[in-house]
């Protein structure tokens, strides 16, 4: 199965400290021979959807679940995440970065992909939550 990743960016493709789904857009990346590389540039056209009920909408959650799962990702990468973390992990590898540089954040990536490979290959739902800052961390998420 091929690694393909969805990065939280604001409008500049930075990463900030909000939730993956309050991001401007997500840059698609895809694992190749070992190497993250660009694939495509998705419109997060449901960051603003339900906030006025709740934020944190388990609507506009399903809602970026439903769109990244059509392109084929299957880790979501960001500074953040909230409550809706619960159902992303249920479908995708959720990773927290440090960096707000997508280069940056490609290189650690491409150093610890072996990790994120073995969870897709040994897991199939409940993904480990991964930190990457110096090293790389896996935890549970608590549902």
């Amino acid at each position: 199965m091929k690694l393909k990743f969805a990065f939280a960016v604001n409008s500049n493709n930075k990463f900030v400290k909000n939730h993956f789904g309050d991001s401007d857009k997500f840059l698609i990346y895809e694992a190749d021979s070992g190497k993250l590389g660009i694939h495509s540039e998705e419109k997060n056209v449901f960051k603003d959807m339900d906030e006025t009920n709740k934020h944190g909408s388990k609507k506009k959650g399903l809602a970026i679940v439903n769109l990244l799962k059509n392109k084929g990702v299957n880790v979501l990468v960001s500074m953040q995440f909230g409550k809706n973390i619960k159902i992303v992990n249920e479908h995708f590898i959720p990773v927290i970065i440090y960096s707000d540089q997508p280069k940056q954040v490609v290189d650690e990536l491409n150093h610890h992909l072996y990790w994120i490979s073995d969870e897709l290959q040994s897991t199939t739902s409940d993904f480990k939550l991964f930190t990457i800052k110096s090293g790389i961390l896996k935890t549970v998420v608590k549902k």
